[in-house]
């Protein structure tokens, strides 16, 4: 393997940890059920996809392999569909939002 796909993969796997990372801070530091359900949908996607990304690089220069760009588009359609119904399901329960939020349906 090149040097050049070594640096790719790592920046990559850096990069996706960082988000991952900051999506899981975001979950335990965010006020409320709704900016909650906001950093693990966003960042750690982010994150889980970059990772995704260095492993297609990593074994297609070993060789093709289908399952890690499976898997990514699945992570890519599942994860935003699974968030909204979480939302909407909140929302459907009564859960309230913080004081402030902006967009809040209830002032409506």
């Amino acid at each position: 393997m090149s040097p050049l796909v070594e640096y790719i993969v790592s920046a990559l796997l850096i990069l996706g940890g960082a988000f991952t990372l900051i999506g899981a801070i975001g979950l335990a530091r965010l006020p409320d059920f709704f900016t909650r359900l906001h950093g693990p949908t966003k960042a750690t996607t982010v994150g889980v996809g970059a990772i995704m990304l260095s492993s297609v690089i990593y074994f297609s220069s070993h060789g093709f392999g289908i399952s890690e760009i499976l898997i990514t588009v699945f992570l890519f359609m599942t994860a935003p569909v699974s968030a909204n119904m979480l939302a909407k399901a909140a929302m459907h329960i009564g859960v309230k939002p913080m004081k402030d939020t902006q967009g809040n349906p209830w002032e409506q």
